[in-house]
């Protein structure tokens, strides 16, 4: 059994798509990127991914530079390649050209010593489906806060 190790999780992500489909990549980074990671200094807020010749890339997701990097500290936000197989590539590409589908990522976790990010297949949401998820969010959160005041006495 692989031993799963969350770092960073896209809250946005959830909050502004649907979430239709999700998917394991690795990612391929240098040594200070990994000891930054494991540190816990990832940012997955503002990022995004993109299909280039047959190729998929994560943009906008930040690392920040390791504290004892030196000269071997790389770029912050560069582009960085995700790792998957070239049919899954093939298949997310024509996903997303045709219906007009996102590919988020959605969090970033050590699988044993490696380091993998979920990319979500997501379509977004409309101002009135947040609003939707926020009034059942709500009425969830009082019906429970009503039980638990109602079990005190």
């Amino acid at each position: 059994m692989a031993s799963l190790k969350t770092v960073a999780q896209n809250k946005k992500a959830h909050h502004d798509y649907f979430i239709e489909e999700s998917f394991e990549a690795g990612i391929e980074l240098c040594g200070t990127e990994v000891k930054s990671i494991r540190a816990g200094r990832v940012n997955l807020k503002d990022s995004w991914c993109s299909i280039v010749e047959g190729e998929i890339f994560i943009n906008g997701m930040h690392i920040s530079p390791y504290d004892h990097g030196n000269i071997f500290n790389r770029d912050p936000m560069r582009v960085r390649k995700l790792l998957m197989h070239k049919k899954e590539i093939n298949r997310l590409f024509g996903i997303v050209k045709q219906t007009g589908y996102s590919l988020i990522p959605i969090s970033l976790y050590f699988k044993d010593s490696k380091v993998k990010v979920q990319v979500g297949l997501c379509k977004g949401k409309k101002l009135y489906d947040k609003r939707e998820d926020m009034a059942k969010r709500s009425a969830k959160r009082d019906m429970e806060r009503a039980i638990k005041e109602q079990n005190r006495f």
